[in-house]
């Protein structure tokens, strides 16, 4: 393990992000306790993480027979002063504000004073949350982008009262993760989330438009401007109520050109919310 590393890190909730994000720190060698609300999600959070190990394992990118090792290092509870100990708590459930903010009281009230706390928002004000924190200037965001295992960004999101330290600290733990990071200030999607939803939302006006399908759009991003992945697709993956909610923010905080087109609100008011559902943009 690198020595840049928490030796301890907790993820409180273990859905695909909070999973991943567990996923990403024990192959890098930190013991990983993830926090859930009730034993059925403890198991399906255990489950993913098994998961994602092993097929880490398949790909080569840990040794064959490591897959258990690094297993040994994961706890899944529903008991928060599991956390008493951890160097770094990263709270990765749902984009609910009110939601995130009574976690993160519960992580400030069993974790010792030198933890840092993060929370893994993609749109949410770093500073808000921060307000129902004793000690804001432990707290920072660190927004993992899906799927975690895959992507090679993280974004810090630096609050007014984030101790300016502690962005050096999370820098070097983002490489350790080999991964990039960039820094930017506390502002309504902050670069990534503020890019990425304006140009998805486009791409749905013109699918609800007939200007296109929604394969030749993305077809037109993929190789007409190397994007990995064209915006529709990874509206598909990252959930379109995740898009929807992160859009509703935006056009309140930014402006009326975040506002979501219909048919972003028809599909997710259907059910069809991308690869979760099986059916959103694409058929899954």
């Amino acid at each position: 393990m690198s020595s840049a590393l928490p030796p301890h890190v907790g993820v409180f909730g273990g859905g695909r992000m909070g999973a991943g994000i567990a996923h990403a720190f024990l192959l890098a060698g930190s013991r990983v306790t993830v926090i859930e609300t009730g034993a059925g999600a403890a198991t399906a959070a255990r489950e993913r993480v098994e998961s994602s190990t092993a097929q880490a394992e398949a790909r080569g990118l840990i040794p064959a027979g490591d897959a258990a090792a690094v297993l040994d290092r994961l706890a899944v509870t529903v008991d928060a002063a599991a956390l008493q100990d951890a160097a770094l708590v990263i709270e990765a459930v749902p984009e609910v504000p009110e939601l995130k903010a009574e976690v993160l009281h519960v992580v400030e009230q069993h974790v010792n004073s030198a933890t840092v706390i993060a929370t893994n928002t993609s749109s949410l004000s770093v500073d808000d949350l921060a307000k129902g924190l004793e000690d804001p200037s432990r707290f920072l965001g660190l927004h993992f982008f899906n799927p975690v295992p895959a992507s090679a960004l993280v974004e810090i999101v630096q609050g007014s009262s984030t101790a300016t330290d502690l962005v050096t600290r999370a820098r070097a733990w983002v490489e350790a993760l080999h991964k990039t990071a960039i820094v930017v200030t506390d502002s309504p999607g902050f670069a990534s989330s503020r890019l990425g939803v304006a140009i998805a939302l486009e791409a749905m006006r013109m699918v609800e438009g007939g200007v296109a399908s929604a394969e030749d759009i993305d077809l037109a991003m993929t190789l007409g401007y190397k994007h990995p992945m064209g915006p529709l697709r990874t509206t598909d993956v990252v959930g379109l109520d995740v898009r929807l909610a992160i859009a509703e923010h935006l056009a309140r905080e930014v402006g009326d050109h975040f506002t979501p087109p219909q048919i972003l609100r028809d599909k997710v008011e259907s059910g069809d919310l991308g690869r979760k559902s099986g059916r959103g943009f694409f058929e899954w």
